[in-house]
C-alpha cells in the first residue's frame, strides 16, 4: 500500500494528525478497499497517553457490578469469587489453542482432564454415569426431561406430567412445557418443604418425574426427601434434583444417596466457574446407571490409557449443544476441586451455611424471614414491614447500589411476599457480612424515617432508576436507539 504523507492539524481542541490526500497506485489499497471509501482524514481522535487511555477503560469496567468489585448476594445464582489461579490453567497454550475438530489423538491430554473431572463429580454426586456436555443448569434440565421421556417411551409406558414444586425455579415448567409434558403444581408445607401429602395426591401412574431443589429456594433442606423418593418412584416415575443450590451440599450429603435418579450441577454457581455475562457457563448432569444408555452423545469412554468418545449409543438422545461442551469451564472446575481436595470442597458448603445463618440472624428482627429456625446456604426475607411504609422490594434494592453492593435477588421465590432471596457464599468475610447487614438495616430506618429517599434510589449509579416496564418494551441497544429516544423525550 502506498506511503502516507501526514500533517498536524486541530481536531476539536487537540493536535491530531489529517492525512493528505491519496495518490493510490492501482496495485494498491484498491485492490483491497474501494477508492472512495478510503479514508481522507484522520478519525478525531484526541492525543492522550497511556495511563489516562488505561484509566478511561478501567473507570468503564467499574460501572457494572461485579463479583471482582463487591459482595454479589444473589440467591439461587451463588456469584462466588472465582480463583484467577484457575483462569490462568484454562489459559496454558496446550489447553487454550485446542481446536473443536482436532483429532482424539492429539487430544488425549484435553480428554484427560475431562475424565479426571467426571471422576470427581460423579464421587461427589454419588451417581455412575454423567454428561459435561450441556452448557447451563437450564440445558442440563431439559437434557433430564428429553431422557425421561426416552426412557419411558423404552418401557413402552409413555406419561402425561411431571411435578413441579410452587418454590422452584421458573425453568422447571418452563422446561416441562418445551418437551411437551404437563406441568402440575404441588404446594409446600408450613415449614416450607414439599407438603407430602399433597404429593401423594398429585403422583399418578402419568406422572414422569417429579423436579426437586435440594436445599430449596427458601434455603430449606427437605427433611422428607427420602420419603419423597419413595412415593415417586412407588408410582414408577424419575427424581431429578435440580442442582441450583448445590454448594449447601458438597462433601457433606450424596444425591445419589438422597434417591435421585438425576442431578444437573451448575459449575459456574458450585464450581467457582465464571458466568461471564450469561455464559459461557457450565453444565454436568448425573444419572443413575440404568439412564445412562439415554445420555446424550458422545459420551466419554476411556479403553486402556486411551480416551476416545463413544457414539455407537442406539439408546441416545442425541446431541444437545455443539462439540464437548464449554471446555475452559471444565478446566477451571477440575482445578477448583483438585486444589481443595474432599475436606476442603466440604469445607467451603460449612462455610456457606454458616455466612447464611449468620446473616439472617442479624437481619432478623427488621425483616421477616420466610421460616424460622437455621437455614441453608441462603434464605429468603420478605419486606412486608417496609411495605406497609410504602417501601417495597424492589426499593431497598435499587437503595442498596447507592451503598456500592449488589441487590439480593427479589421477588423470587413467588410464594413469599416481597420476597428478598440472601446468599452470602462462603467466600465473603465477617467484615464484609457486617457491611452489608449495616447498609439493610439502615434502609429499613430509612424506610420509618425518610421513606422517599428510598422509593428514589438509586441516586449515586451511573443510571439512576429506570421505567423498567417501559424498558422491556422499548429497548435502547444503540447510539442511534438513544438518539431516537431523546427526540422523542
Amino acid at each position: 500500500m502506498a506511503e502516507l504523507t501526514l500533517r498536524e492539524r486541530s481536531v476539536k481542541g487537540h493536535r491530531g494528525p489529517r492525512l493528505q490526500p491519496l495518490d493510490v497506485p492501482a496495485e494498491g489499497a484498491e485492490r483491497l478497499l474501494p477508492r472512495e471509501r478510503l479514508r481522507g482524514d484522520a478519525p478525531g481522535l484526541p492525543e492522550i497517553s497511556e495511563p489516562t487511555a488505561v484509566r478511561h477503560f478501567v473507570n468503564l469496567s467499574v460501572l457494572n457490578h461485579h463479583i471482582d468489585k463487591a459482595i454479589y448476594p444473589l440467591g439461587s445464582c451463588t456469584m462466588k469469587y472465582n480463583p484467577k489461579l484457575n483462569d490462568e490453567m484454562a489459559q496454558l497454550p496446550g489447553l487454550q489453542a485446542l481446536h473443536p475438530f482436532q483429532s482424539e489423538e492429539l487430544s488425549q491430554g484435553a480428554l484427560a482432564v475431562i475424565w479426571e473431572l467426571h471422576e470427581w463429580l460423579k464421587a461427589i454426586m454419588g451417581m455412575p454415569a454423567i454428561t459435561t456436555q450441556p452448557v447451563a443448569g437450564a440445558q442440563c434440565e431439559l437434557t433430564a426431561i428429553l431422557m425421561t421421556r426416552a426412557y419411558h417411551a423404552a418401557r413402552g409406558n409413555p406419561r402425561e406430567e411431571v411435578i413441579v414444586p410452587d418454590s422452584a425455579h421458573g425453568t422447571n415448567p418452563s422446561t416441562v412445557n418445551q418437551v411437551g409434558y404437563r406441568a402440575v403444581t404441588v404446594p409446600s408445607g408450613p415449614d416450607g418443604c414439599v407438603d407430602l401429602q399433597a404429593l401423594r395426591e398429585k403422583v399418578s401412574d402419568k406422572t414422569a418425574a417429579l423436579m426437586l431443589t435440594n436445599p430449596n429456594t427458601l434455603g430449606i433442606f427437605e427433611r422428607q426427601v427420602g420419603e419423597i423418593a419413595r412415593i415417586v418412584h412407588d408410582a414408577g416415575a424419575l427424581l431429578y434434583l435440580d442442582g441450583a443450590n448445590l454448594n449447601a451440599l458438597v462433601g457433606l450429603a450424596s444425591p445419589g444417596a438422597m434417591g435421585f435418579d438425576f442431578a444437573h450441577i451448575n459449575l459456574h454457581k458450585t464450581f467457582s466457574t465464571p458466568h461471564g455475562g450469561g455464559g459461557p457457563g457450565g453444565g454436568v448432569l448425573c444419572v443413575r446407571e440404568d439412564l445412562a444408555p439415554f445420555l446424550p452423545t458422545p459420551v466419554l469412554e476411556r479403553s486402556g490409557e486411551r480416551f476416545f468418545w463413544s457414539y455407537d449409543r442406539p439408546r441416545s438422545i442425541g446431541r444437545v449443544h455443539s462439540y464437548y461442551g464449554n471446555f475452559g469451564m471444565l478446566v477451571r472446575a477440575l482445578c477448583y476441586v483438585k486444589s481443595l481436595g474432599a475436606s476442603g470442597l466440604a469445607e467451603v458448603s460449612r462455610e456457606a451455611i454458616l455466612n447464611a445463618n449468620y446473616l439472617k440472624a442479624r437481619l432478623r428482627e427488621a425483616y421477616a424471614p420466610s421460616h424460622e429456625g437455621y437455614c441453608m446456604h441462603e434464605f429468603v426475607l420478605s419486606a412486608s414491614k417496609q411495605k406497609a411504609r410504602g417501601v417495597r422490594a424492589l426499593d431497598i434494592a435499587k437503595r442498596i447500589l447507592d451503598f456500592g453492593m449488589h441487590a439480593p435477588t427479589t421477588y423470587f421465590p413467588l410464594i413469599v411476599d416481597e420476597a428478598l432471596m440472601v446468599e452470602p457464599t462462603e467466600t465473603e468475610t465477617k467484615a464484609t457480612l457486617d457491611a452489608y447487614a449495616d447498609v439493610l438495616l439502615a434502609i429499613d430506618r430509612e424506610s420509618r424515617e425518610n421513606p422517599e429517599r428510598v422509593k428514589e434510589a438509586p441516586t449515586q449509579t451511573p443510571v439512576r432508576r429506570l421505567d423498567e416496564a417501559r424498558a422491556a418494551r422499548q429497548l435502547v441497544l444503540t447510539w442511534r436507539d438513544l438518539e431516537a429516544e431523546g427526540a422523542g423525550a
